[in-house]
């Protein structure tokens, strides 16, 4: 069909112009701002560089380093008989505990797979803050500042489940002085690209900056390896307030946050079972994390 000169110029006039949307995009009814059909996310425009490295190397080195060879199908575990008869209609519902105790340090991790390869799941940071219990006012700095060094808001960044950095109230009586329904700190859970960049910056500017760091203790030889903490597959790390002015979003505008604060920071990984511990180790060296041993 030839083009005609009125086919042409309605071409022209539509060129460059966005189709018409056929499905009005609902608004919020606060900020009156429209809310898309899909969830939208951000911060995850570029490639992670340390998500990279883990999935280029690093993930087929610690499977090779933690590899546990099994011929044949594991046997079934051993049935532990309870401590009363779950037919009994006095002893239904008690307290009913297995005879052989605790089995949480004893469990074998599951057989070693490609599915199944230690991964970092997600890195929480808290810090508690004694002056809170008085006013909670105290917070907000230590909010600020967490918000500054994990770039973290709720619900951040587009529509997905971020909390953002969380108020963290007592759950008991303490001493006297922690009450329940009291806030004492404050924390916030890092998953994906926010999670690489954090620790990037911890082990690139904050760790090499700290002068009387020489690393994470390692336990001891003789230490036992089916506690709960052995069995956990969590990597745990303290940092002094000091460390705090070493991070490049506080450093930038340091004079914004005239205290410093301490932090609790824990790696959580996939890991479970005996030995679980010693395979986020693994994990957290490839890492550029350090161990030291006394």
């Amino acid at each position: 069909m030839p083009h005609t000169p009125q086919r042409v110029a309605r071409s022209l006039t539509r060129f460059g112009r966005p189709p018409p949307v056929k499905k009005p995009l609902h608004r919020n009814w606060r900020t009156r701002l429209p809310i898309p059909h899909v969830p939208i996310l951000g911060r995850e425009f570029a490639p992670c560089r340390l998500e990279t490295h883990y999935h280029a190397t690093l993930a087929e080195d610690t499977m090779y380093m933690t590899y546990i060879h099994e011929a044949g199908p594991r046997p079934p575990p051993r049935q532990i008989r309870l401590t009363y008869d779950p037919s009994n209609p006095y002893a239904r519902f008690r307290a009913n505990p297995p005879v052989g105790g605790d089995q949480l340090g004893k469990k074998p991790p599951p057989p070693d797979s490609p599915s199944n390869v230690i991964r970092l799941e997600k890195i929480v940071i808290h810090s508690f803050l004694k002056t809170a219990i008085v006013s909670r006012s105290n917070l907000l700095g230590l909010i600020m500042a967490l918000r500054a060094l994990t770039g973290e808001t709720e619900k951040g960044a587009g529509k997905h489940a971020v909390k953002g950095v969380e108020v963290v109230y007592g759950k008991k009586s303490v001493g006297g002085w922690i009450r329940p329904d009291i806030p004492v700190g404050a924390k916030v859970e890092l998953r994906g690209a926010p999670m690489y960049d954090f620790l990037a910056q911890l082990v690139e500017f904050v760790l090499p900056r700290l002068k009387d760091f020489p690393g994470i203790l390692l336990p001891p030889p003789a230490a036992s390896d089916h506690s709960p903490s052995a069995v956990s597959g969590v990597v745990s790390i303290g940092l002094t307030p000091t460390a705090m002015q070493f991070f490049p979003g506080i450093e930038v505008n340091l004079d914004a946050y005239p205290r410093s604060y301490g932090m609790h920071i824990h790696f959580v990984t996939n890991a479970t079972g005996v030995g679980a511990e010693n395979r986020a180790r693994a994990l957290m060296s490839g890492f550029q994390l350090p161990f030291t041993r006394r």
